[in-house]
């Protein structure tokens, strides 16, 4: 069976197996995992902040650093196919006290002046925004990478209100190996970000939250609360490490499948934007064909994809599905769409 659904589905390689095995761990709740310690130290290192905090799940990563910048009963501006309101099952509201306010869905398209006209100030009896939430690459979005331009704009209009900016940074990875923009570069332009090792990068758990000492000390207080403290953990953490060292350049090859991908399915009209990194996303609403039944049917001829809505589906590519396994996946689909 070849999945393409996600790039959770990774399963760890041999290389990361051996050093999850001799990983050197301690009691985490009580900062003395070295092996965790060093990974926090080198995730903030990368991009330019001052620390960050390994947590269990890119959802808390995300909440944690909400809850850093926005207080309870003010207001999170992000788009409305955001993750953290769209797949965190309303965690924004239910631990934060958070309200949120969402532009137009348009993926990594953000038009800056839209933005700024949203934002609501102190006073006026309405909820005062605090924060704008980007998510880089957009899962809802294809995969779409945010240009640097954009998210400079983005950074002028959050000094201008005095606002935060955090970045989804799930598949952050995914833009600076599409964009050729230094890790470091994106970091400056956030006071917050979440990392995922767990997607592209093939790690079997963990993200982190990437900050300032001060807002990562008040972050080990929030991720405890939510039930996110963890003991001898360095032998996860050590997984995120080899996933660091040995498979941040080779997401290129994922891009390139994600491209062959496209390629084959574009003639049938399902393409629903241009493909820039691992997602294809499918647009079935010209199609003879609905999300369930063209995933059904590829399940039947040995290819698991993604349903998202009705006439939405998606694929994506990974570490786990090599070259042989596209050509299989091209040839299902093709036959497939073709009916």
């Amino acid at each position: 069976m070849i999945d393409l659904r996600s790039d959770t589905v990774t399963r760890p390689t041999p290389g990361m197996r051996e050093a999850m095995a001799t990983a050197e761990v301690g009691d985490d709740v009580y900062g003395e995992d070295p092996t965790v310690t060093a990974l926090e130290a080198e995730v903030a290192a990368l991009f330019g902040h001052e620390a960050a905090l390994f947590a269990p799940s890119g959802s808390m990563a995300n909440q944690i650093a909400l809850q850093l910048v926005v207080p309870p009963a003010n207001e999170l501006l992000c788009d409305a196919d955001a993750h953290v309101v769209t797949y965190e099952i309303g965690a924004a509201a239910a631990y934060g006290g958070i309200s949120s306010r969402t532009w137009p869905a348009v993926g990594g398209d953000i038009d800056p002046d839209v933005v700024a006209a949203m934002i609501r100030p102190d006073g006026y009896f309405a909820v005062p925004t605090r924060a704008i939430a980007v998510e880089q690459t957009h899962n809802r979005g294809g995969g779409g990478v945010i240009p640097l331009a954009t998210l400079r704009e983005l950074r002028r209009v959050a000094d201008d209100a005095q606002l935060a900016l955090h970045c989804d940074g799930a598949r952050i990875w995914h833009a600076h190996v599409a964009d050729g923009v230094p890790l470091i570069e994106y970091g400056r332009l956030f006071d917050t970000l979440s990392v995922c090792l767990s997607k592209g990068l093939g790690a079997p758990v963990g993200s982190l939250v990437v900050g300032s000492a001060e807002k990562i000390e008040r972050a080990r207080l929030v991720r405890k609360r939510m039930g996110g403290g963890m003991r001898q953990v360095g032998v996860l953490a050590a997984a995120g490490r080899y996933a660091l060292a040995q498979h941040v350049e080779r997401l290129a090859e994922d891009h390139a499948k994600a491209a062959r991908l496209a390629e084959a399915i574009a003639p049938f009209g399902v393409l629903a934007t241009a493909v820039r990194t691992n997602i294809v996303p499918l647009d079935l609403t010209k199609s003879a064909l609905d999300a369930h039944t063209l995933a059904a049917a590829a399940r039947e001829a040995g290819l698991l994809i993604s349903v998202l809505g009705p006439r939405t589906a998606r694929l994506v590519t990974h570490l786990d599905v090599d070259d042989a396994g596209i050509d299989r996946a091209v040839e299902i689909l093709t036959r497939v769409l073709r009916g």
